[in-house]
């Protein structure tokens, strides 16, 4: 019986066995739209020689905001590199019955030979830009759909959140705590990955502060207090624990009756010490702005000017932007479920389209065609850069055909119909690349930096970007341009298929 485990059904299944199954269980490869792989044994049948090239980009900057921070690439990185076939995924998939048994070995020995570019993490991006270029054999660019989508979309999705909740703090630093509201494990631990490259200092989650480097972050909860005989016994028990970090929560039974009074006993016993550093009081409910700024007049009376006061409790850019111009006494935030889940607007629109498809060298550019200009794809193999002004603040980004000379001046085209300046000149303007290429034939080439390091780029890209597009209401859009190679391959394949299909 040692060396095996029971299951369900009292079988005995040898522990090398279970472990192995956990193992493939963790396997992400089979996190896919089964028309990925129906339309890839295609692909496999009846050309399986041919290149397609890839966009994934999104439509639509989530809260009527000016900007996207990109967030995930690390995430995509790690899934590339693992991108394999269990025994026990073919076995699976043999049994739907769907797919020819060469296509089946393919999968079975698979080996990812793509080339993958991408913006770097952490870039504030705009809509209809290419965020990650995938070319490959088109029966492998066509896989990685669902899993490419899956991570850039949440995790964009919350670095933005956290940007628009961290700039409002106004320098304040913002703590992410919405492990327990996450909607699951994964979106726990990425999605507070996420926060911290959009601007939080930290995070409560543990698990990813160990696996992302992170500064783990908390003090109590209200259990700790309701466990004691009374709230003075129960910060009596903090101080003597951690006298050298006594953060305590006030708000229990009566924060200004009960709570601060008690804090203030605990804070003369400290000082009678002579510790005087990282003491201070969270706030957990009630009237923000009443609360601290009596709490702050408490303390102050009481001599401790520099207790620091945070609040949490449902918290989002809106309320913290509220109780600030309200006056509250503030030092820090702690925000959970509405940055975590991103609830005000929780998706992003992200999509994975076919730009481009390659026989015997030949690249053919392919364009989808919608009733709305918004959903029609931009064709062709491209690049994208960032037009940067005298004093190094962006001006507009531009996006062209891949193999198009680099361009230091010239006429550009905005890509916003709605734009009353279509045509502009660009002279006197640096233009750097945004793209870098992550993955050649399938072989990492790209040095992954921290997400401290990641973070750091982050605040430097944003902070160069037009203060009208940062914005937390009605932001001016960012102007993105395209090359007039671009704009007129795109025009005129519009009007091809538009009549070949009226």
């Amino acid at each position: 019986m040692s060396g095996s485990k029971l299951n369900g059904n009292f079988d005995l299944i040898p522990s090398c066995q279970v472990g192995r199954k956990i193992m493939e269980q963790r396997n992400l490869t089979l996190l896919m739209d089964l028309y990925e792989l129906t339309m890839a044994n295609g692909f496999f049948k009846e050309e399986p020689s041919k290149i397609g090239y890839f966009d994934l980009y999104f439509r639509k900057v989530p809260d009527k905001g000016g900007l996207v921070i990109y967030a995930g690439l690390a995430q995509v990185i790690k899934y590339l590199k693992e991108l394999k076939f269990t025994d026990s995924d073919i076995e699976y998939l043999q049994t739907l019955g769907i797919f020819a048994p060469e296509f089946l070995e393919y999968l079975r020995t698979f080996e990812f030979e793509c080339d993958v570019w991408s913006v770097k993490e952490g870039t504030p991006v705009f809509p209809n830009e290419p965020l990650i270029i995938v070319r490959g054999p088109l029966i492998q660019t066509q896989l990685l759909e669902t899993m490419l989508l899956n991570i850039i979309n949440h995790e964009s999705l919350i670095a933005t959140k956290a940007r628009r909740i961290c700039m409002v703090a106004k320098g304040r630093p913002v703590m992410e705590f919405g492990s327990r509201r996450a909607q699951g494990a994964d979106a726990a631990t990425f999605g507070a990955r996420a926060a911290v490259i959009g601007g939080c200092i930290g995070t409560a989650n543990v698990l990813s502060a160990k696996l992302f480097g992170l500064t783990p972050l908390g003090t109590m909860a209200h259990s700790w207090i309701q466990s004691f005989k009374s709230e003075q016994a129960a910060f009596e028990a903090w101080y003597r624990i951690y006298p050298n970090n006594c953060l305590l929560l006030v708000d229990t039974y009566d924060v200004l009756n009960s709570g601060v009074p008690h804090a203030i006993e605990i804070f003369n016993k400290l000082k009678a010490r002579g510790v005087t550093e990282h003491i201070g009081i969270r706030i957990d409910s009630g009237d923000i702005t009443f609360l601290t700024k009596a709490a702050r007049k408490m303390l102050d009376e009481a001599g401790f000017e520099n207790a620091t006061i945070t609040v949490s409790n449902a918290l989002d850019e809106d309320v913290i932007q509220n109780v600030l111009e309200e006056g509250a006494a503030i030092d820090s935030f702690g925000v959970g479920e509405k940055l975590i889940t991103a609830s005000s607007d929780p998706v992003l629109s992200g999509v994975y389209k076919l730009v481009a498809t390659q026989v015997d060298g030949k690249i053919t550019p392919k364009i989808k065609l919608s009733n709305t200009i918004e959903k029609t794809t931009i064709p062709g193999f491209k690049r994208l850069y960032r037009l940067y002004n005298n004093n190094g603040k962006a001006v507009g980004d531009l996006l062209g055909l891949f193999d198009e000379i680099r361009l230091n001046e010239g006429s550009v085209y905005n890509s916003d119909p709605n734009k009353t300046q279509q045509k502009r000149k660009i002279n006197n303007f640096r233009l750097d690349p945004l793209m870098t290429q992550i993955f050649d034939k399938g072989k990492l080439v790209y040095r992954e930096p921290t997400t401290n390091e990641v973070k750091d780029f982050s605040k430097a890209m944003t902070e160069s970007l037009p203060e009208a597009c940062l914005r937390l209401k009605n932001p001016d859009l960012y102007n993105v341009f395209w090359t007039k190679a671009l704009k007129i391959m795109r025009t005129d394949m519009i009007e091809k298929y538009s009549e070949m299909n009226s």
